[in-house]
């Protein structure tokens, strides 16, 4: 996917500013005089008027309005819900909610639109989900973010369900005492621009009690700028997703997530309500003080991965870990396998030279089995386990995803460059690999408009090579338990990551070209208890022109005990390995084949002079290995916390295997290798 950037977008272009909010919607009509609304909405005036959308002395408005398409003749009302992100960034941060806290945020909104609604004398429509009828505001609550309001004459009401009479309306008033929220309403357009702040100002509180505040948020930490932690974030997610920016998938887990904690919030503030004041040491009591411990932890661990999400960096830095639910043909019923060929059109020439080279050769027993495809997506969907398919030269441009799930090859017939693979449209994935074993070859794929990675290996193991990959966003993603061998393949133009390798996964990169993407390669977290260390092999691949680090380790900030536990333990037991001038020390386990891997490494490079491009294999296999072995010292103080003060060495065998050798950074933004702590 692209990632989102941390600072605020103060530019948009003239395709941003088309873009909508919504669907489709109702007919929109221009707004009087033809002023662009980003030009005239955050103009300050000289004077300090407490007006925070321009001088009320232009006459007309510069809003647009909606037209209605219900069967009841209502009147317009203010477009509102088309504002950009730096819009309501602006509006949130600079006007409404500044540096609040959590618990004050209703204090200042209320604040705000006592500065800029117009207390009485315009009308809008009340909109539910059951109804809409048309209202007229007499006064405004501020304290409690109510209008007071009043039928308007002529009554018009449009019912969804059953039909609402004059009297019915009233008395639903009176029990509401004629107050309604005023997210509630729309305000009915006026062409002069008198009530221009007021529409906006409803659309701000409206957007903000629907798609930013949470029900528990006033119960968090309060120390913090609310803004920063909270809205900023979840502003930029709704963007993001508004863009098509975010994977489908990890969209719908994000609105789960969110409907799972409202649900358990519900309970637990019920639960705590009913919990008497009093001293009493009832069993029933005692029976919901832990029930509602037990909720409180499931709450809490439901907004950490909510908050996962919605922060732009860490959404990138962890990913999205699910992938297609496709499952896996097998062998056809006879155990028969096809060769399947792609080509637009074939020349005769070529026919005959693929009869010779592929289809025919000299060592082969059986006969083949062929069949002839126009495009490879319909190719790939006709395989069973243990099919070919060989692509002729051309350039094929696809719609769908490629989700491979049985063992398969694809093979390119020539040189990469004359088998290009282009993907159109905007979606998810471009390749999806879950086979026991896939072998991609010879081929050139091009991405654009991504919102995932090139190449995602979920499970099996997939070979990759003498490719080229024109990338989009991350580039290769290889996830926990699968295997990637990626060789003599070019990779380049990711926007994340060229290379994202799991923890629990195996990646071998031989003699690849990574270059001119965000990262390098990126080596997800593996310290978790419930993760295995990765197995890595790096052997002469050039990695250069990569706007950040050339490998970048994501990792947590250990705690300290752990580091106490680390210290007592390298007591007497600690080698020292050279790396750049810089000294790490490597706590001795009794695991001798962990240290002769990184001794080997040092031997290897103390042999060697170390130029400017290799100084990079060094370290890295240095900080990996110290990386392994904390996980292993972490991994050792959970077991002896359990008693196990003797572990044998399956249980203990979390060591990451590494072989970083030969190969060359050059020109990386931030150097051959970093590390990103969080």
């Amino acid at each position: 996917m692209a990632q989102g950037e941390p600072e605020p977008v103060l530019a948009v272009s003239g395709e941003e500013e088309e873009k909508k909010e919504g669907g489709e919607g109702p007919e929109l009509a221009p707004a009087a005089g033809g002023v662009g609304l980003q030009e005239n909405l955050f103009q300050e005036d000289d004077d300090d008027s407490c007006s925070d959308y321009g001088s009320r002395d232009k006459s007309g408005t510069i809003l647009g309005r909606i037209v209605p398409d219900g069967n009841v003749l209502f009147p317009d009302t203010f477009q509102t819900n088309h504002l950009l992100f730096y819009e309501r960034f602006k509006a949130y941060q600079d006007y409404i909610l500044a540096d609040c806290k959590a618990s004050e945020v209703k204090e200042f909104t209320a604040e705000y639109l006592e500065k800029v609604l117009e207390p009485s004398g315009w009308q809008a429509i009340w909109r539910t989900n059951v109804f809409e009828v048309l209202v007229e505001v007499v006064d405004v609550e501020y304290s409690t973010l109510k209008a007071v309001v009043r039928l308007s004459e002529p009554f018009l009401c449009d019912s969804h369900v059953s039909t609402f009479t004059l009297e019915c309306m009233q008395e639903l008033l009176e029990l509401k005492k004629h107050q309604l929220p005023v997210q509630e309403l729309w305000v009915v357009f006026d062409e002069s621009g008198e009530f221009d702040q007021t529409a906006l100002a409803i659309e701000h509180v409206r957007f903000f009690y629907q798609h930013i505040w949470r029900s528990w948020d006033e119960e968090d930490e309060d120390d913090f700028d609310y803004f920063v932690r909270c809205v900023e974030p979840r502003l930029r997610l709704h963007y993001d997703i508004l863009e098509d920016r975010v994977p489908s998938g990890l969209i719908a887990d994000y609105h789960n997530l969110l409907s799972q904690c409202e649900v358990l919030y519900r309970k637990f503030v019920n639960l705590r309500s009913g919990i008497s004041s009093s001293d009493s040491d009832s069993e029933a009591e005692n029976v919901s003080m832990v029930e509602g411990l037990k909720l409180y932890d499931e709450i809490e661990h439901l907004k950490q991965k909510l908050k996962l999400i919605e922060n732009p960096l860490l959404r990138y830095v962890f990913g999205y870990q699910k992938h297609t639910g496709l499952q896996a043909k097998g062998s056809r019923p006879m155990g028969t396998k096809i060769t399947h060929v792609v080509s637009s059109t074939i020349m005769a020439s070529l026919l005959e030279s693929l009869l010779r080279e592929k289809l025919c050769p000299e060592t082969c027993d059986e006969e083949l089995e062929i069949q002839f495809h126009s495009d490879p997506l319909t190719a790939v969907s006709a395989c069973y386990e243990g099919d070919t398919v060989i692509i002729c030269p051309g350039h094929y441009v696809v719609d769908g995803m490629f989700c491979i799930a049985d063992s398969i090859e694809l093979e390119g017939y020539g040189l990469p460059d004359d088998v290009v693979i282009e993907k159109r449209g905007k979606g998810d994935n471009f390749v999806d690999c879950t086979g026991a074993n896939i072998r991609l070859s010879s081929l050139k794929l091009v991405q654009h408009d991504a919102v995932e990675g090139i190449l995602s290996v979920h499970h099996g193991k997939t070979t990759l090579e003498n490719c080229v990959l024109q990338c989009e966003t991350t580039g290769v993603t290889v996830r926990t338990s699968a295997e990637l061998l990626m060789k003599n393949s070019d990779l380049y133009g990711a926007k994340g990551a060229g290379v994202e390798i799991y923890p629990g996964s195996t990646c071998t990169l031989l003699d690849n070209g990574i270059h001119h993407c965000k990262e390098g390669i990126l080596i997800k977290d593996f310290l978790d208890e419930h993760y295995d260390s990765p197995k890595i092999t790096m052997v002469n691949n050039v990695i250069h022109n990569n706007e950040g680090y050339g490998v970048v380790l994501v990792k947590p900030t250990v705690s300290s005990d752990v580091k106490d536990i680390a210290a007592k333990n390298s007591e007497g037991n600690t080698q020292t390995i050279q790396s750049n001038g810089e000294k790490e020390n490597v706590e001795d386990l009794g695991h001798p084949e962990l240290h002769e891997c990184a001794m080997d490494e040092l031997e290897l490079h103390e042999r060697a002079e170390i130029s400017e491009q290799t100084e990079g294999n060094c370290e890295i296999a240095n900080e990996l290995v110290a990386t392994s072995v904390k996980k292993s010292q972490m991994h050792k103080k959970r077991l002896s916390e359990l008693g196990i003060t003797e572990a044998d060495d399956n249980i203990m065998s979390q060591e990451m295997f590494v072989s970083i050798v030969g190969n060359q950074f050059k020109r990386n933004g931030k150097g051959s290798f970093g590390t990103f702590l969080f």
